[in-house]
């Protein structure tokens, strides 16, 4: 992974043993001031992860943390950070490294919430966001940044003055995602720039073979806090199937939207551009529905979770990008619309409802092809899962408007990417005549890889 990082056995993190669950913050040792910042943010009760991590990391030790989605992480990290930064004030002292944009913003807000009163500043460093606006952001030294991996590498290499050779604090946060995302060179340029003599929290859902080796490359004798070690979804989590044609997905889906009419749904589907596809088939249906997915872009995608998490629009259509760390706290009903590849995202995806002991439901469409990868989901959480109570004449009788409604997504889809292409086009001419200007005018100058 990193230098220092060798292939032997590494010593077996200490695993805590499970104290009596303390009954607020100031129990954990949390200072004063942050308790009020908690009671604020409506934490009344600290969570298991951060009963179990909290004490750990005040007494100065590397903590790796494993806790399902929706545990209470974010806090388990940013109140020992913030309380150390309390007692030592410095610029540049914590820096947070997560597997997306989104996840990213949502940190951001959580230290500017609980930092609200001691004056905490952060930056968050993302791709799909001017690198200009970030260079100067950097400048000004804040006390926390949050990035992605590769656009942090970017300014670490190209951002002149940018250095976090005084960093106290390293956070990966969703470690076993990041590395699952092809970051691990990027993640080892990191490890060598920032200091040795820091402090380490590692948090995932997952103790993969490369979160071991990550954690044998970056952390000092760590205590390991696991609330959950085996995969399981939450009690008040009902959770259904049904087996459908192929071809009648589409109607099947909003024979449930209408079924269950009056609930927030989250929609999970396996592409960017079936995602689009499907918003565009509902809107044409009446449902309030809105796609979030990558080929967004950065303002789109905030734009989209705001207006879900408002309660503006209903149904929040997404790929796997929304199915982990994103704070959504009241999705109703989540539906896999199109069955997860990897049985692991099955329990991530779900994990959007039924969190801070509500219920909630879950349906997942098996088609004929799908049926092996189902039968890998209920191996997983080791329950069969039973069949969602359907009326098929109904269904039926649903095909032709829907199949209209598919006919003008199509075109719409056909539309917007002709338009996409239309500026792509217009972006390289500009281009080119800039690029021949600068030539007839003899100022070659060497272009900035963003």
């Amino acid at each position: 992974m990193a230098a220092g990082d060798e292939e032997g056995s590494a010593p077996e993190p200490e695993q805590e043993p499970a104290a009596e669950e303390p009954r607020s913050f100031k129990d954990l040792g949390v200072t004063d001031v942050l308790c009020e910042a908690c009671d604020q943010l409506g934490w009344k009760v600290p969570t298991k992860i951060q009963v179990e991590a909290i004490p750990v990391a005040l007494q100065g030790r590397d903590v790796i943390g494993l806790a399902e989605t929706g545990s209470g992480k974010t806090g388990a990290f940013a109140l020992p950070i913030l309380q150390a930064l309390l007692e030592t004030p410095q610029r540049l002292f914590a820096l947070v490294l997560t597997p997306t944009r989104e996840l990213a913003f949502q940190i951001s807000e959580q230290f500017e919430a609980l930092g609200s009163s001691i004056g905490v500043q952060s930056t968050v460093i993302v791709g799909g966001i001017d690198t200009m606006s970030q260079s100067l952001a950097l400048a000004k030294k804040p006390h926390v940044i949050i990035a992605t991996p590769g656009r942090l590498v970017d300014h670490l290499e190209n951002t002149k003055g940018f250095n976090l050779r005084a960093l106290k604090f390293l956070v990966m946060d969703e470690a076993d995602r990041i590395l699952n995302m092809d970051f691990e060179t990027e993640v080892d340029k990191i490890l060598k720039v920032i200091p040795r003599d820091r402090k380490t929290f590692l948090f995932s859902a997952t103790m993969t073979k490369k979160v071991q080796k990550l954690q044998r490359a970056a952390l000092k004798n760590p205590v390991k806090c696991a609330v959950s070690s085996k995969y399981q979804t939450v009690e008040k989590l009902q959770q259904y199937y049904i087996f459908i044609p192929s071809k009648f997905k589409d109607s099947y889906l909003v024979y449930i939207l209408n079924e269950l009419a009056g609930n927030s749904f989250m929609i999970f589907c396996s592409t960017c551009n079936n995602t689009q596809r499907t918003a565009l088939l509902l809107r044409n249906l009446g449902f309030t529905a809105i796609p979030l997915h990558g080929q967004m872009s950065q303002n789109k995608r905030l734009g989209s979770l705001n207006k879900f998490k408002a309660k503006a629009r209903s149904i929040l259509l997404a790929t796997d990008v929304a199915s982990r760390g994103l704070d959504i706290p009241h999705v109703d009903v989540v539906i896999n619309f199109d069955i997860p590849t990897h049985s692991k995202d099955y329990i991530h995806r779900v994990g959007r409802t039924a969190r801070a002991g509500r219920s909630g439901k879950s349906i997942t469409f098996v088609t004929q092809y799908d049926v092996e990868l189902f039968q890998r989901i209920e191996h997983l959480i080791g329950k069969k899962l039973p069949a969602f109570p359907m009326q098929e004449e109904e269904v039926m009788m649903l095909t032709e408007r829907v199949a209209e409604a598919q006919r003008i997504a199509r075109m719409e889809l056909r539309e917007q990417g002709e338009k996409k292409r239309s500026r792509n086009d217009d972006d390289d001419t500009e281009e080119a005549i800039g690029v021949r200007n600068k030539v007839a005018g003899g100022k070659k100058k060497k272009r900035k890889a963003f």
